[in-house]
């Protein structure tokens, strides 16, 4: 290698990231909301934000939640309860539909829904009916499962994106051979020096981060990209791995058909926290209720933990004995595979690490988006000449300067969009989860249609304003759409949807500082004395060609 190895590693960190940077920048940004993701659900559900929030004892609550399931749902073969935690306050349950008649005649690959309700954890009332909305999940389930594809194919693109990312992240470490000296430096107005002390500072700012967050997102999806290992110890008996590996999805028994009284469940849970040294569950699985196979599986809350494996109690449905617990003394192997689950989801999070954990999701969105930009003001250079003699520049950095709109532009006024959906269509229309999420992906369409038709300087000035203040604005949409508005939740709560609110504004603030910083610094064509005789581009002009020449000449 005439460059030797420092050197080489430039090519393959700038076309690992540029490549995929567009999706990683969607994943990034998708993701990283995923660290509050139970209080955008909550602030997505505004008939929810009065919930009392002095909750009963575990043990009363779950009771109360069993009460309500069978007189709800006494033929559905399974039943979840949530009891509340530090971060859900609510106590939610859900049942599976019942088995379909022999005689219904629907399409047999028709799914049938399952049904769900959020009671008082002061009362185990059911509350108000809340809208229908999938609020942070969606956001949660699109950073790893993307939309409208399969699942399957959706991971192995992300899978794809996320080795590339880790590979772009060692290269760019080996590349830069003065990375954390130069996370001191910014020198603003200097082209593209200016680029890549942004995209250094935003890299090494939250280094460790990145690096864990990638690595830790393909240990998530491991068995699927690499499954050779369980197939070959298991013979191919994939079943029989997943139900050790995850024991609380182990149980599949046939009901008998016999009705039977199904067990108290208060017992159960005070043996588990007495079991856990006082830790509560925090999932409950009920198998087959009031049948004589009736089985109750309660997983320990995870709050506590760094671990995302967390122990398993089972008990005997119809009289309340232990059949067995799971969990409690992992291998090496399980508890490693735990903790680095665990870290990407962060469950353990307390509410002052969390924040960070965002901040630090915030630099990644940063570090790709800059990455991208720096692509591109590089790649300008090389068509100065061409534009000082009036030419244009090439087909690739137009494209490119386009996606870039769309992904960076796009991504955030689309989640924002997301947001203002929630509150204005109406409450009843059918389908309304489907309606919510479609408008996130028209917004995101119409920005990047915008962006590959005009990617122009003025295109991200008008992109940036209005993105700050769909943000910005949504504090005022809440406060007309909810009796919870930011003067009454700042002080008196409920927390998280002042927190929300108070976020919003925050990034509205500093997308709308972008755009007022994007249109003090425009720079002003310098002309070459040998094309001095040409024609300034216009102000129509693309982005691409009025800011070529300057770029050179490092104004």
């Amino acid at each position: 290698m005439k460059e030797g190895f420092r050197q080489s590693m430039a090519w393959l960190h700038t076309w690992s990231g540029l490549l995929v940077g567009w999706v990683l920048f969607a994943m990034f940004a998708t993701g990283t909301s995923a660290y509050f993701r139970d209080d955008i659900t909550l602030w997505m559900k505004p008939e929810l934000h009065q919930a009392s929030t002095q909750a009963l004892a575990p043990a009363a609550a779950a009771e109360m939640a069993t009460a309500r399931l069978q007189a709800v749902g006494d033929k559905s073969p399974r039943w979840f309860i949530s009891l509340p935690d530090a971060r859900n306050p609510s106590l939610g349950i859900t049942w599976a539909p019942a088995p379909a008649p022999k005689d219904d005649k629907a399409p047999k690959n028709q799914r049938r829904r399952f049904e769900s309700e959020t009671l008082d954890p002061a009362t185990g009332e059911p509350m108000a009916k809340a809208r229908q909305t999938r609020g942070g999940d969606f956001l949660y389930r699109f950073h790893f499962d993307l939309h409208y594809m399969p699942v399957v194919w959706a991971r192995w693109i992300v899978g794809v994106c996320a080795m590339l990312m880790l590979v772009a992240i060692i290269s760019g470490i080996i590349t830069h051979r003065r990375i954390f000296s130069d996370f001191f430096t910014f020198r603003p107005r200097k082209g593209q020096r200016s680029w890549l002390d942004g995209h250094n500072a935003t890299a090494v700012l939250a280094l460790p981060f990145h690096i864990m967050i990638t690595y830790t997102g393909l240990i998530t999806l491991m068995f699927l990209y690499m499954p050779w290992g369980a197939q070959n110890a298991y013979k191919g008996d994939e079943k029989t791995f997943f139900a050790e590996a995850f024991p609380s999805r182990n149980d599949d028994a046939k009901p008998s058909g016999e009705h039977v009284a199904l067990a108290p469940l208060g017992p159960m849970v005070t043996q588990a926290m007495q079991h856990w040294q006082g830790t509560p569950p925090g999932r409950i699985t009920v198998n087959r209720p009031n049948d004589a196979t009736a089985t109750i599986s309660m997983t320990r809350q995870g709050e506590h933990s760094v671990s995302s494996k967390q122990p398993v109690m089972r008990f005997n449905g119809t009289t309340g004995e232990l059949i067995g617990t799971q969990g409690d003394d992992l291998s090496g192997a399980m508890q490693t595979h735990g903790v680095l689950y665990g870290l990407h989801v962060a469950h353990f999070a307390t509410p002052l690490i969390r924040p960070l954990f965002f901040l630090c999701g915030l630099a990644g969105c940063a570090m790709v988006g800059t990455g991208l930009l720096l692509w591109a003001v590089k790649e300008r250079q090389k068509y100065a000449k061409a534009l000082a003699k009036g030419g244009r520049v090439g087909f690739g950095l137009r494209l490119v300067d386009g996606l870039n709109i769309g992904a960076v532009a796009g991504v955030p006024l689309a989640i924002a969009g997301y947001f203002w959906a929630n509150r204005l269509l109406a409450v009843d229309i059918p389908e309304r989860q489907a309606a919510e999420i479609a408008w996130f992906f028209k917004v995101w369409g119409f920005v990047a249609v915008l962006g590959l038709l005009r990617p122009t300087r003025g295109m991200w000035k008008v992109l940036l304003v209005a993105t700050g203040l769909a943000f910005g604005l949504i504090p005022v949409l809440n406060a007309f759409t909810t009796a919870t508005h930011l003067g009454v939740t700042l002080f008196n709560g409920p927390l998280p949807i002042a927190m929300f609110d108070l976020t919003m504004l925050g990034l509205g603030l500093l997308c709308l500082f972008s755009a007022w910083m994007l249109h003090k610094h425009q720079p002003k064509p310098k002309v070459a004395k040998a094309a001095a005789d040409k024609p300034t581009p216009s102000r129509g002009q693309p982005f691409l060609d009025g800011d070529a020449l300057p770029e050179v000449q490092g104004s």
